[in-house]
């Protein structure tokens, strides 16, 4: 009965996101269409080549490469995951959306452990302040869907195919490379129970071909961009960075044409953009302050001071164990539930479809578990590169697939104590729904 009644909930709580996903979507559309009727639009695009597309924006520029390829040097950022799609497909980005939301859920559940919050963080997610770029034919929502779902994957003992998505996240955006931290992580922990057991640290050695495995798609495409610009031509007709010791086509022309670096971006024209991208920014330093202050000694300790009860429930990535014992029962939020495992295999993981939570201490749950320490990492890692070295105001979009952003706002939203920074929350979030849609849909610049 009580197996009955939770998948009746389980159930019931999909469908009403999938209502909720489809009526951000539809909500964006109207808007888009709105803006785009009543405002003149801003385009000072130059004409780049009459046969083909003409504007230089990004979506633009997606069209334009599956229409014609790689045709100039300038257009090799763009990662060719999406421009495959749209060829294979000819359909827009709605169609990563709906198990875009379930893949994130199933995230949310694994790691927080509390229904209610992960049902709070989805619909947050619904309506994140880059909402337009989920809607339009740009990268976002394909990497968003790639990278929660390698991370889903990955939290579920299957390794392998954890890392084949977080490769397809690197050929929708560069910063899927980043992706590797997860698998680092969890490499540094296993090989140190290993080398304690006095096992085999064979684990080293798998962390770090599954790390080659998640980095070669984009290795590939710099050298397929090597070969088509650099190839069979003489020193005088290179390229500067074709006679570079390591020959990186992404990061010259991040550099060369967009001023990309590390602080050169901190100009005083630049202000409109830093205000642009404060809010998103603010929220990122928040959540990480708020679990640092809370969970100091797993920054100390970079996660090896967890206790042996929080080991067992968080055991995908703090431990060789690839799940809990079996017929384990232990209590969530909505009573007490059977775990049921397969038997480990040595030459796979095995596959759980639930974690339960073991913590009984309020201040080690949720949003403050271990589980979440390294998101926690590997977001700090991407607000410091988008402050420090990219164009800032990117910074909403570039982190708008950080599920710890959702479940720390979900939190706050659930928490009678900080009701009024939820409702902030959810003023910023309709507040650049609308600010994105009125600006992107007429040219303006907008992150």
């Amino acid at each position: 009965m009580a197996k009955a009644l939770e998948s009746n909930s389980k159930s019931r709580k999909e469908i009403i996101l999938i209502k909720y996903a489809i009526f951000s979507r539809l909500l964006v559309l109207f808007l888009t269409i709105l803006w785009r009727s009543l405002l003149q639009p801003y385009d000072t695009s130059a004409a780049l080549n009459p046969p083909c597309l003409y504007q230089k924006e990004d979506s633009s520029l997606f069209l334009r490469i599956t229409e014609c390829g790689y045709e100039y040097e300038q257009t090799y950022p763009f990662l060719p995951l999406l421009p495959f799609f749209i060829s294979l497909l000819s359909r827009t980005v709605f169609a990563p959306l709906v198990p875009l939301i379930v893949v994130a859920n199933s995230v949310s559940v694994i790691v927080l452990k509390d229904t209610e919050a992960s049902f709070r963080a989805s619909i947050i997610f619904c309506f994140n302040p880059a909402s337009i770029f989920y809607s339009t034919i740009y990268s976002e929502s394909l990497y968003a869907l790639f990278s929660i779902g390698g991370v889903y994957h990955l939290l579920s003992g299957s390794s392998n195919v954890g890392v084949l998505w977080f490769a397809l996240s690197g050929c929708a955006r560069s910063n899927g490379i980043l992706n590797a931290g997860y698998i680092c992580f969890q490499t540094m922990h296993r090989a140190y129970e290993a080398l304690y057991q006095k096992r085999r640290a064979y684990v080293l050695i798998a962390g770090f071909l599954r790390c080659i495995c998640m980095c070669l798609p984009f290795v590939a495409f710099q050298a397929y961009g090597y070969y088509n610009i650099c190839h069979g031509h003489t020193l005088d007709e290179m390229r500067p960075w074709c006679k570079g010791r390591i020959p990186l086509l992404y990061n010259f022309i991040q550099s060369h044409y967009w001023g990309v670096g590390f602080l050169k971006y901190f100009q005083f024209k630049q202000l409109p953009n830093f205000l642009l991208a404060s809010p998103i920014l603010s929220l990122v330093v928040c959540s990480i302050i708020s679990y640092m202050k809370s969970r100091p000694e797993l920054f100390i300790s970079l996660g090896f001071q967890v206790t042996e009860k929080e080991k067992r429930s968080a055991a995908r990535l703090y431990s060789l164990k690839d799940a809990v014992e079996p017929s384990v029962k232990t209590s969530t939020n909505e009573g007490n539930r059977d775990i049921r495992q397969r038997k480990p295999s040595s030459k796979k993981d095995v596959t759980v479809t639930k974690v339960a939570a073991e913590s009984n201490s309020p201040e080690k749950s949720g949003y403050l578990s271990a589980d979440v320490f390294p998101f926690i990492v590997h977001l700090s890692f991407m607000a410091t590169m988008a402050f420090f070295i990219m164009h800032v105001q990117v910074a909403t979009r570039f982190l708008s697939a950080s599920p710890p952003l959702y479940w720390f706002a979900s939190s706050l939203i659930g928490s009678p104590k900080h009701s009024k920074w939820g409702y902030l929350i959810c003023s910023y979030c309709a507040a650049y729904i609308l600010l994105g849609t009125l600006l992107l849909s007429n040219f303006y610049p907008f992150t």
